[in-house]
């Protein structure tokens, strides 16, 4: 038996002309053409929740200096990922899943603000999206553990049925204000993997929407959230990638201007036993990764949290029941295919309202 495993990519790069940000399950391109000089503009970043991060801004408002600027956003994310981690056993989210009471527990409010957006994608796409699928995530070993398929043990029927027992995002409920969670079931534990990374972007956009930023572009692994425009008044340029894991290229690119973009695929984290591909993407109703030729599934959604669990969810129910789901709900995505040696795209009417091009220029 041969076990292969496909990590994440960590780092992002600076060319001239692309910025590339890592993520998770894909890469989101992003164009800066420099089409002025640069000292309206701010460029910060650094590392949060096993990747990178950065933000461009232009005309910051009043004299923060781009030290000031890092520091500050560097710190929201620091507290942001010490509270949805579940690689640290001192994390909210790690403490409430050590927690085998079915009570109220008093938790930080960015995590109930987590489990609340979380919820409500969960119901709309019939538990395709369900935080609770932590115990699934640890026994494949996409979770803190890293054992199950990286040491090349698949697990057999009865643990994954075992597993699954303990899955259910109706079983799991949230409370605003005192900010609360409570499990019915006292084996319910949380995993946030799929829906942190947006909740991230989106709090450093409030962040900067608060200090008067106008202008700005930020990317936490590849959730990205876009306000306003680029230099000479054009909207930001960002990519979907050609889902492959040994190549970068861009897909199709489109503006962004006041919304965020995620995808979700099977092309950047996953594990190789025996010839045979599986994903980090666990399916919470059947308990196993999923397969099938869907490579991945981008969309764009004002609520970066929002977009992050709804392409996980989409990927999940797949080509036809995800396309089915989101052109019912207006969603604009976009789902990439495998066809033998060439890729095929398929748009939601919302998504080919939007002005794309491919490839980029």
């Amino acid at each position: 038996m041969t076990t292969r495993v496909y990590p994440p990519a960590q780092r992002v790069r600076f060319a001239p002309i692309l910025l590339i940000a890592a993520i998770a399950g894909a890469i989101a391109w992003i164009a800066l053409r420099p089409t002025a000089p640069a000292g309206d503009e701010i460029t910060v970043g650094g590392n949060t929740m096993g990747g990178t991060w950065s933000v461009k801004v232009r005309r910051m408002p009043g004299r923060m200096t781009e030290d000031q600027l890092q520091s500050m956003l560097q710190g929201h994310l620091d507290r942001i990922n010490a509270v949805l981690t579940t690689y640290d056993d001192a994390s909210p989210v790690c403490r409430f899943n050590r927690q085998r009471t079915e009570g109220w527990v008093s938790v930080p409010r960015d995590l109930a603000e987590v489990v609340l957006i979380a919820e409500e994608v969960s119901q709309q796409t019939g538990g395709a999206f369900d935080v609770t699928v932590a115990p699934l995530v640890n026994l494949w070993g996409f979770g803190p553990s890293r054992k199950g398929l990286r040491t090349g043990d698949i697990p057999p029927d009865a643990a994954i049925a075992a597993a699954r027992a303990h899955v259910d995002f109706r079983k799991l409920h949230v409370r605003a204000d005192p900010p609360a969670l409570r499990k019915d079931d006292a084996e319910i534990e949380i995993d946030l993997s799929a829906i942190g990374k947006g909740y991230a972007a989106a709090q450093l956009a409030r962040d900067l929407d608060a200090w008067g930023a106008k202008d700005y572009l930020i990317a936490v692994g590849g959730e990205l959230r876009a306000r306003g425009e680029a230099r000479g008044g054009r909207p930001w340029i960002v990519g979907i990638e050609v889902p492959t894991p040994d190549t970068r290229r861009v897909l199709q690119s489109l503006p962004l201007r006041a919304a965020g973009l995620s995808t979700s695929g099977d092309y950047r984290n996953f594990v190789e036993v025996s010839g045979r591909r599986y994903s980090h993407e666990i399916d919470p109703r059947t308990g196993r990764p999923v397969a099938g030729n869907l490579a991945s599934v981008s969309l764009v959604d004002p609520d970066s949290a929002r977009a992050d669990a709804m392409a996980t969810a989409l990927f999940v129910l797949g080509p036809d029941d995800g396309y089915a789901l989101a052109s019912r709900s207006g969603v604009a995505a976009v789902f990439v295919a495998r066809e033998r040696d060439a890729f095929s795209t398929r748009a939601t009417p919302a998504y080919q309202r939007l002005p794309t091009r491919s490839p980029i220029e």
